[in-house]
């Protein structure tokens, strides 16, 4: 995801903003997705379009083939494609990206949009991460957590007002996806399109691991929640815009960043495998390759 912030929204938006934070504020668990019917074509060439933050390109992991992007060779899009029967292959994830880089060139990487085609069979998108300012809620968290580490300081910084501010900035990015598969579709009108969730950032259970991850106690469980309301907001954002949602929590649970190096597949923010900071190391994308390819054996019309 990286360093992006949410951007602030109109009327409009703020009244939709208003009604998924409604919906969201209760709701923080991310429902299973539904698995089902056939795998997307064999014996035929594949033309496939990876579009992408930095949770899709993979910085720092080897070996690294675009430095604009920190995009690496060994990322879950590139892992898919090598799977994939005499597969057209163009991946143009790029650290940093927002929704607003499907659209705008970011450095040497053009419009992201630019790589889905009328002929594009398969594409995979992994966004919304910066739109709500991911990079900056960690700096955050971490910074106040001197504050109270034993309680919520985090929590309490983003619900100062009365109303969690994360929840709100997960509500104001869902038309902003919705935006971009419903771009993807108008570009690609018979293609697959799977809509990649976030994997598991830290414990499951709510439990912390501070100093390795320097937040307070409260705020492992209020960040883990927050997590979930972003998955479960692109869950039905893929329900609603003809996507397929690619759960990556569920299959990452138990290999967050407060684990063993062994064991972690996201890297802390001191990290001890090539990976960026509270990023998927090359074992994280590997799950999330694994996810996608699940989702890709089962059939269209399953969200």
């Amino acid at each position: 995801m990286a360093y992006g912030t949410a951007d602030a929204g109109g009327r409009g938006r703020g009244r939709r903003a208003a009604t998924w934070a409604a919906a969201l504020g209760g709701c923080a668990l991310v429902a299973a997705s539904t698995a089902p019917a056939a795998a997307h074509g064999s014996g035929r060439t594949t033309d496939y379009a990876a579009l992408g933050d930095s949770y899709t390109s993979g910085p720092l992991i080897p070996r690294q083939v675009d430095a604009n992007c920190a995009r690496s060779d060994h990322n879950y899009p590139s892992l898919v494609a090598a799977t994939l029967p005499g597969v057209v292959f163009k991946d143009v994830s790029c650290a940093g990206a927002t929704t607003e880089h499907m659209w705008k060139a970011q450095g040497t990487n053009g419009p992201q949009l630019d790589a889905v085609r009328r002929d594009t069979d398969l594409v995979t998108v992994q966004i919304g991460g910066n739109d709500m300012g991911f990079g900056s809620i960690i700096a955050t968290c971490a910074q106040v957590a001197a504050q109270d580490p034993a309680g919520a300081p985090c929590r309490q910084h983003y619900g100062a007002d009365g109303v969690d501010e994360l929840t709100v900035a997960i509500a104001r990015t869902a038309p902003k996806v919705a935006r971009v598969l419903r771009a993807v579709h108008a570009r690609a009108p018979h293609a697959r399109v799977l809509l990649v969730g976030y994997p598991d950032l830290l414990p499951d259970d709510g439990s912390g691991c501070a100093p390795t991850v320097p937040f307070a106690t409260g705020d492992f469980p209020y960040l883990r929640d927050t997590g979930r309301r972003l998955n479960l907001m692109l869950q039905l954002v893929a329900r609603w815009n003809g996507a397929e949602y690619v759960d990556t929590y569920g299959p990452t649970v138990g290999h967050d960043m407060c684990k063993a190096p062994g064991d972690r597949w996201i890297e802390p923010l001191r990290p001890t495998s090539p990976a960026a900071p509270a990023h998927p190391n090359a074992r994280g994308e590997e799950a999330m390759a694994g996810a996608v390819l699940d989702r890709l054996r089962t059939g269209r019309g399953h969200h």
